[in-house]
């Protein structure tokens, strides 16, 4: 190769002859973002969509967690307090009680934020076993006047509980959440009846 005195490369042998340029970088066609942005709408609207059908499940497990909190921060208040505290249920939901001594009756903590009465969000309902019996739930808590609360779980100030298993579920024969409290105070959340692990 030889430079020409015009400052050409010239080939030794005559083949070709030009100007050194550098290669042009390309940019994305227009197809080819069109591609890119299709196929992430596919994985957004799969996103959405797969989010729909596990919200229910989400949904129940979120209220047996709750269950379970609640009681875990209430057996340690029991203890702390040495204070026994009554959960009475509906089907709809649940409300809690502490027991007086002084009258020997379960009073309703007016006032108390943390043990207010908990509803679960419609179509949600629960049911409730003990001693591997199913206890019949009212609808909705209304008792007669002069009635006195009759809770179906104790929690103890000695930190034991009544053994008991509740269920959440959204329909009759769909998946439930369990939640198993045992006598000496151990909650556990399972899942039964969906697909899937």
């Amino acid at each position: 190769m030889r430079i020409s005195a015009t400052g050409n490369l010239t080939e030794a042998r005559g083949v070709c002859t030009g100007n050194l340029r550098e290669p042009v970088a390309g940019g994305f066609s227009l197809i080819e973002l069109l591609v890119v942005m299709v196929i992430i709408g596919l994985f957004a609207a799969t996103a959405v969509l797969s989010l729909n059908v596990v919200g229910p499940d989400r949904e129940l497990e979120r209220e047996a967690l709750r269950l379970r909190s609640l009681l875990d921060t209430l057996m340690d208040e029991a203890v702390l307090e040495t204070r026994d505290y009554g959960v009475q249920f509906t089907r709809h939901g649940y409300r809690f009680f502490v027991y007086d001594y002084r009258t020997l009756t379960w009073l309703d903590p007016e006032g108390d934020e943390f043990l207010r009465e908990r509803r679960l969000a419609e179509p949600l309902e629960l049911t409730l076993f003990l001693d591997d019996r199913e206890v019949s739930l009212e609808p909705e808590q209304e008792p007669e006047p002069g009635e006195q609360p009759q809770p179906q779980i104790v929690l103890l100030a000695s930190g034991e509980i009544t053994p008991f298993e509740a269920q959440f579920f959204r329909d009759v024969a769909g998946g439930r959440f369990l939640l198993e409290g045992a006598l000496d105070g151990t909650l556990q959340v399972t899942r039964s009846g969906f697909d899937g692990p």
